[in-house]
């Protein structure tokens, strides 16, 4: 059975628009490698941080959601840390209704975009 998580994750704000696709490709292709499913990506794009961190005041933000077995988000997080690119990270589970959240606003979102 797979689980389903949501990953948002700070980019260093020193890294070209290039950079930032190849890393967040990567983590995509890690996720996909382990039999995972890539639910929903978005990029939040650059933005202030409420604090500094390692001297930096701004950073890419990015969100992925995905459906993956559980053990496989130990080693996720593992590439994360060992990442220099990679400011701050956090990974939840979502439960039943956080998923139902997660795909409501979505498809809130997609029709707002339509009607536009």
């Amino acid at each position: 059975m797979l689980n389903r998580y949501e990953t948002v994750f700070i980019l260093t704000p020193v890294l070209s628009d290039d950079q930032v696709k190849e890393a967040v490709s990567k983590y995509s292709s890690l996720i996909t490698q382990a039999g995972g499913k890539i639910v929903h990506e978005e990029n939040w794009g650059l933005k202030k941080l409420a604090y500094n961190i390692k001297k930096k005041t701004t950073g890419f933000y990015n969100l992925v959601e995905f459906e993956v077995e559980g053990n496989f988000v130990k080693d996720f997080e593992i590439a994360f840390k060992r990442d220099e690119r990679i400011l701050r990270f956090l990974t939840v589970k979502l439960d039943k209704h956080a998923v139902a959240y997660s795909d409501k606003r979505r498809n809130a979102k997609a029709a707002n975009s339509v009607q536009s």
